[in-house]
């Protein structure tokens, strides 16, 4: 099977070599993470099973944020805590897209840009929700920043997961669309959107230069129901935490070429399109965000400075039923929580035991109760021990 590891360690020094000069430090990174990533140059860790004593080693991931082995298991992690915080109610998803003459734009100034594009996107639908003949209250907006389309093309984008209603200026209410199957115009978001973008751009002082019919033409907004927020999250945290490609879509990389799987927009069907390494490295790079910038952001009622309001509107919708006496509380799991196994490189003491809890069962008896019982720092070979496949 190949990965993206395999591609990077290949073909990435002379891709390096070529374009030392145009990539990003954060760029720069992610090549470095992605090739090292659960090999001996960041080290492991040692467990033993604590039934059959069967011993296990595990090199460390690199973390990275875009590396496709490292985020399996984020995702879901993110999904619990993102319920715990959302409204019971319906949701819509809104999408707002960036016009193909500021994407070059975007490209040399990602951190205003994406900025912009986050908070100018929530900012027009809370601007559009006071207004009575649509909402008249303050809804909840969770936005995500995507930059890719199926085919690794440039295509910066937001999501907005944003409640079916909002809670009226005095929090006296929970007040729904006026209009029943419709929440927001689009026609009227893409003039706000595009304005607000404007401002914000030139604000940042990027603006020059451009062209200014983009500011005539109509911007991509595009408003659909998704249903309850189970159903809502369970749609975004497909891509919260999926990076541009995954493992799973390469079919091959032979004789400088690399070929990948695509679902096609209109049709549905899973096509490939096999592309230079240079080239599907570029399109991969051109996805890696600036260091530290948060792709996720809550805004309305779900915004940090307004949890007293979140909860006001979350008793108003709560349903009104009699108290249900609550089941006796059940004795928590043998299980201790330990530095992640893929954690850091330092090493631990060696007479140190950790429990841990996974989903990988130990190879001899299925298991899948470990103690940690060495951790390796980087470079450093793995001890002399049966892996467990």
């Amino acid at each position: 099977m190949v990965e993206l590891a395999d591609i990077v360690r290949a073909a990435g020094p002379a891709y390096v070599a070529t374009h030392a000069g145009g990539l990003l430090p954060s760029q720069h990174r992610a090549l470095a993470d992605i090739s090292q990533c659960r090999t001996a140059a960041l080290g492991g860790s040692l467990y033993r099973c604590d039934d059959c004593g069967a011993l296990d080693y595990r090199y460390h991931s690199c973390r990275n944020r875009h590396c496709p082995r490292c985020q399996a298991d984020r995702a879901q992690q993110w999904l619990e805590r993102v319920r715990a915080r959302l409204l019971p109610c319906e949701y819509y998803l809104l999408t707002f897209t960036l016009p193909a003459q500021l994407r070059a734009l975007a490209r040399r100034h990602q951190r205003p840009v994406y900025t912009a594009l986050l908070r100018e996107a929530a900012a027009s639908v809370l601007t559009v929700a006071e207004d009575r003949a649509w909402v008249g209250g303050t809804p909840g907006i969770l936005a995500v920043l995507h930059t890719w389309s199926r085919t690794l093309d440039y295509h910066p984008h937001v999501h907005l997961l944003v409640t079916a209603g909002g809670l009226t200026p005095h929090g006296a209410a929970w007040i729904r669309p006026a209009h029943p199957r419709f929440l927001l115009p689009g026609y009227v978001l893409s003039s706000i959107f595009r304005a607000k973008m404007r401002d914000a751009l030139r604000r940042a002082g990027v603006a020059a230069g451009l062209n200014a019919r983009v500011w005539q033409r109509r911007w991509t907004v595009h408003v659909e129901p998704i249903g309850t927020g189970e159903h809502a999250t369970l749609y975004l945290a497909r891509y919260v935490y999926r990076v541009a490609l995954t493992d799973g879509r390469l079919e091959r990389f032979a004789g400088g070429r690399v070929t990948f799987q695509y679902t096609h927009a209109r049709t549905h069907t899973t096509r490939a399109l096999t592309v230079p390494v240079e080239d599907f490295l570029t399109r991969f790079l051109h996805h890696v965000l600036p260091r530290g910038f948060t792709k996720v952001r809550w805004y309305g009622l779900f915004s940090a400075g307004r949890r007293a309001d979140l909860e006001r509107a979350r008793t108003l919708l709560a349903p009104r039923h009699p108290p249900v006496e609550a089941p006796p509380p059940t004795p928590p799991p043998r299980v201790a929580e330990p530095p992640s196994p893929d954690g850091a490189s330092t090493p631990a003491d060696p007479t140190a035991t950790v429990a841990l809890t996974t989903t990988r069962g130990c190879s001899v008896c299925a298991h899948n109760h470990w103690v940690l019982v060495q951790r390796y720092p980087p470079s450093r070979a793995p001890p002399s021990c049966p892996r467990v496949a």
